[in-house]
C-alpha cells in the first residue's frame, strides 16, 4: 500500500471525525488492512501525524502567499491569510499542530519563503524568526477555534442573544449589539492587520 494513500486516508479520517479519532488501529480498519501494513511506512502515530500535517501544508500556494510587487506588510498578511484558508478547509487538523512543530518539506518551504522575505526587507534574524513564529501561532489560534465548530459557529444564535442584552445593565454592550458577534474571519483579518502594523515599531 502506497504511503500517499495512507496519508490521504488519515487526513480524511481527521476531517470526518477529529484529531482524537486518528489511531493506527482505526486507520487500518478504514483501509481494510492490518496495522503492520501501516507500521512498514510509519514508525508510530507521531510520524504519521507529521506527514498528514505536511500534506495539508502542501495545499498552501506559495505564489498566493507572496503577491508580486507588494511590501513586506502585504506579504505577511497574504501568508497568514493563505495558511488560514487552508486550515479552514481542514479545521480539525489544527489540533494535530499542537502535538509537534511542523518541519516537513512543505511546512519548511512556507517558513523559508516568509523568513527570507523578512530578511530581504531588513529584518534582523531574531526579529524575522519571532515574526514568523508569531504569525504562525496567530493563524493556529484562530484555526483551533474553527476546529471547535467545523460546521461554522452558531452566529445567528449568538446575534440573537446580543439583541436581548439589558441596556440598563450593560449599556455599552447594547450600543454595539448590532455589530456582535464579530464573524471569526473578520476578527482574524482585523487582528492580523493590527499585528502587522505593530511590526513597524520594531522593524
Amino acid at each position: 500500500m502506497a504511503p500517499e494513500r495512507i496519508v490521504a486516508a488519515a487526513l480524511a479520517l481527521v476531517d470526518a471525525e477529529g484529531a482524537d479519532a486518528l489511531s493506527m488501529r482505526a486507520l487500518a480498519q478504514q483501509l481494510g488492512s492490518g496495522t503492520a501494513t501501516l507500521y512498514r511506512h510509519f514508525a508510530n502515530r507521531g510520524q504519521l501525524i507529521a506527514h498528514v500535517v505536511d500534506h495539508v501544508f502542501g495545499e498552501v500556494s506559495l505564489d498566493a502567499a507572496q503577491p508580486a510587487g507588494q511590501g513586506w506588510q502585504a506579504s505577511c498578511e497574504a501568508i497568514a491569510h493563505t495558511m488560514f484558508a487552508v486550515l479552514s478547509r481542514h479545521p480539525r487538523v489544527a489540533r494535530l499542530l499542537l502535538e509537534q512543530t511542523p518541519v516537513g518539506p512543505n511546512a519548511m518551504a512556507i517558513r523559508e519563503q516568509c523568513v527570507s522575505m523578512l530578511l530581504d526587507n531588513g529584518f534582523a534574524p531574531e526579529l524575522a524568526a519571532r515574526t514568523y513564529a508569531t504569525l504562525s501561532r496567530y493563524v493556529l489560534g484562530f484555526a483551533i477555534q474553527l476546529s471547535e465548530h467545523p460546521d461554522g459557529p452558531a452566529a445567528a444564535q449568538d446575534a440573537e442573544a446580543f439583541r436581548h442584552v439589558d441596556a440598563s445593565q450593560f449599556p455599552a454592550t447594547a450600543a454595539v449589539a448590532d455589530a456582535m458577534p464579530v464573524p471569526l474571519e473578520v476578527e482574524f483579518a482585523f487582528g492580523l492587520g493590527l499585528l502587522v502594523r505593530g511590526l513597524d515599531y520594531l522593524h
